[in-house]
């Protein structure tokens, strides 16, 4: 079978890189340890080697579709639900009390990006019941939720976020779902939604929908907004499930992730559906912006996996694939010799090494992300929890869309890597190519959360966020200054440190004129300029500590493992990095060019 996935250096960034031992040893985790998680991941490995990675490419081939009022999906997503129940990978976060694992975070986006790198059509559907179920835990009253999780956790029902409505978008403000109140105390739900993700299929009996709506009289735009339980199927006097008036209008059809399928779902077309609201009145887009950082982890944590997938096909076939011959000492190709694996050809190497520096890195940033998150929960101290919340704030962004956007490109040289062929169905690097696309769009599309980067995270708390974490670059610069081979590299990004500041002031200079359309007007170029020295950063602090793994013997892995880690540092420090040089003119750049009414620019 071919591998889709390095589980040597997933374990190599969990354990050695960011020290999943700081995270277990807090109260909530002491009944984990190191072997009890990985034969977690090993038996979650096992589970995909067996039921998604052979259903991969199927999945795309056999597409959800839209029958008779429902959506027919592949049979493996019966069977993703029901043992996501029995091996504790829904409820895998959650409390001991509500049948959970209490895993970190950390273990859980390990556990989940080996079954999204397998088949990332399938984990969306588990994943989204556990987040549905993490909101009435943490928000609902006791009867809803000895209703629903108990049902949701088990696989036996599934669960979705209703946000997005046909002429509002990703402009929450604009929802018009109606919530009416009914004396007996549910409200009458109607009113549309759109893309909504495992929105229904024929593997539950039941789908419990969380949906923004407005109550009647509620204040216009954000404020008025409420969340609410509503179920496909709701319980009737008896207990049993009858149908709540919610009705699956369509299945978008779509370029990739085929077999996830995409739902537009209609609520109250006969005035019959319930809905039950969770928390108080008008708190709803709160509410579900509290769950946000673990949905936008969850999307950089699955573009890490698919560019992950496809860095190992593309390698394979860069093994497997003679072509050409090397070029010899005069510049000349010998007929007479042997055709060369392309594996030789610097310029496949070079591809290919991109790929590994996006895919290992968005790994890593993905599992600091979730050690952050881990942290701020668990730790004692008022001002570590502080910290870590900030931290997670100012990288959240920049998780979501750098391993989505640099994912996309990273795909797209595995496709160069295998040539014509990487344009042809037989190989699958054109489904990765076609699945990751989505991923710049969920949760947020790439220049939402650019604006909140540039616009909230860098500049909440007087800029705290932001000294917090170039405090940890400068560690990082410190510690590799210890190494010779690596005080070149720690100098480097010294440099680039200094040139985020320069580019930094020069745009809060149009916010404290209060121009603000000016100040975010270039957020996207700052996302990729700031993401692009974190990911250098996440590189030097890897490439530390495979250097002292190297000088102190303390090897759990070979020697060529730790080297290909530093070397993979240097190419991103040599390809990558420069790259900020040029975003950074973009960014000072005195002239203005998008910011105008004038629509006669774009006239042929």
């Amino acid at each position: 079978m071919a591998e889709y996935v390095d589980v040597d250096t997933l374990k190599y960034l969990l354990y050695d890189v960011h020290g999943l031992k700081d995270v277990i040893q807090q109260d909530r985790f002491k009944d984990h340890d190191e072997e009890s998680i990985n034969m977690f991941l090993d038996s979650v490995k096992e589970f995909s080697d067996r039921e998604l990675f052979p259903y991969f490419k199927e999945m795309d081939e056999y597409p959800a579709y839209h029958k008779d009022g429902e959506v027919i999906t592949h049979d493996q997503v019966g069977i993703m639900m029901r043992k996501g129940g029995e091996m504790g990978l829904i409820s895998a976060t959650f409390d001991y009390e509500q049948g959970g694992l209490q895993l970190p975070m950390m273990a859980y986006s390990a556990a989940f990006f080996i079954q999204e790198a397998a088949n990332n059509n399938l984990p969306g559907y588990i994943g989204l019941t556990m987040g549905a179920a993490e909101l009435i835990v943490h928000f609902a009253n006791k009867k809803l939720n000895d209703i629903y999780v108990p049902n949701m956790l088990s696989g036996q029902w599934g669960g979705t976020m209703c946000l997005t409505e046909p002429q509002a978008g990703s402009s929450l403000s604009d929802v018009i779902t109606k919530a009416i109140p009914i004396e007996e105390g549910y409200y009458k739900i109607s009113g549309q939604k759109i893309f909504i993700s495992g929105g229904d299929h024929q593997h539950v009996e039941n789908v419990v929908h969380l949906v923004l709506a407005r109550i009647e009289g509620a204040p216009k735009g954000t404020k008025g907004i409420s969340l609410f339980i509503v179920p496909k199927k709701r319980l009737d006097e008896k207990g049993q499930l009858m149908p709540n008036d919610v009705t699956t209008v369509a299945d978008f059809q779509k370029m990739g992730q085929r077999g996830y399928c995409t739902t537009h779902l209609g609520f109250g077309d006969q005035d019959d559906c319930y809905g039950w609201l969770v928390g108080e009145e008008n708190q709803g887009l709160n509410y579900m912006f509290m769950m946000m950082n673990g949905a936008r982890i969850a999307v950089g944590r699955g573009a890490a996996a698919i560019t992950t997938a496809a860095y190992q096909a593309s390698l394979q076939y860069a093994k497997e694939r003679p072509q050409g011959r090397k070029l010899t000492k005069t510049g000349k190709k010998e007929v007479e010799q042997d055709q060369t694996l392309i594996i030789h050809h610097p310029d496949v190497r070079r591809m290919l090494l991109l790929q590994k520096a996006v895919a290992e890195g968005s790994l890593s940033l993905v599992l600091l992300a979730s050690k952050y998150y881990d942290l701020k929960e668990t730790l004692q101290s008022k001002e570590e929890k502080e910290k870590y919340a900030l931290l997670l704030e100012l990288i959240i962004p920049m998780v979501k869309t750098y391993p989505s956007e640099m994912g996309v490109q990273s795909i797209s040289n595995g496709l160069q890597v295998l040539g014509g062929y990487g344009f042809c169905s037989d190989y699958i690097l054109q489904q990765y190519y076609r699945d990751i696309r989505i991923y710049p769009i969920y949760e947020g599309t790439t220049g939402i959360q650019s604006q909140d980067l540039l616009g909230r995270k860098l500049i909440m708390k007087n800029g705290k966020a932001l000294e917090l974490l170039t405090k940890e670059m400068i560690q990082t610069i410190d510690q590799a200054s210890k190494f010779e081979s690596l005080k070149h590299y720690a100098l480097k990004l010294g440099q680039k440190l200094e040139l985020a500041q320069k580019v930094i002031h020069h745009l809060l200079s149009f916010a404290q004129k209060g121009d603000y359309e000016r100040f975010l007007s270039d957020a996207t170029p700052f996302m990729e300029f700031l993401s692009t020295i974190t990911i250098s950063w996440i590189w030097l602090d890897i490439a530390c500590d495979a250097k002292n793994a190297l000088l102190t013997n303390q090897k759990k892995y070979s020697e060529d493992f730790y080297e290909s880690k530093i070397h993979t540092m240097k190419f991103y420090y040599k390809y990558e990095l420069p790259k900020t040089n040029g975003l950074a003119e973009i960014l000072m750049n005195e002239e203005v060019l998008t910011i105008t009414e004038d629509e006669t620019i774009f006239n042929s």
